[in-house]
């Protein structure tokens, strides 16, 4: 396996660990470790949210949740911090308020130097060379 994958399956240890080792049992352990992998890097502020929009996914009632959260979310997010301090980082801005790469302005080029010299033709500064290997980089 590649280096991310065997650090995933380390953090995803303890709830593989509490499986009785059926396929369906580990499988279901790692889809936990997963989740709580993605609560771990949601920012603080918006956890509470996440939890509470997959306690439906989960089927459980509030006191089953409840003690999920307590017994395996939670411990899980702290085990991503102690495993992966990098990883964590402050939030800035809100979610609502970052905007993807995509949207970003894009910054102009400079000029090229010799305006109107194509890329493959010969260097209008005299040293032989085509302008893309030349002045036009």
């Amino acid at each position: 396996m590649g280096a991310i994958a065997d650090a995933m399956l380390r953090y995803a240890q303890p709830l593989i660990d509490a499986t009785d080792g059926s396929p369906e049992d580990v499988q279901k352990a790692l889809t936990l470790s997963q989740m709580c992998w993605n609560l771990a890097l949601t920012p603080e502020a918006e956890r509470a949210e996440f939890l509470a929009s997959i306690q439906p996914v989960l089927r459980m009632d509030d006191r089953e949740f409840e003690e999920f959260r307590c017994t395996v979310a939670t411990p899980m997010i702290r085990r991503h911090q102690e495993m992966f301090p990098a990883m964590q980082r402050p939030e800035v801005m809100a979610r609502s308020e970052r905007r993807p790469a995509y949207a970003q302005p894009m910054t102009r080029r400079p000029a090229k130097k010799y305006a109107g010299t194509g890329r493959n033709e010969r260097c209008p500064c005299g040293s032989g060379k085509k302008y893309k290997v030349c002045c036009g980089r």
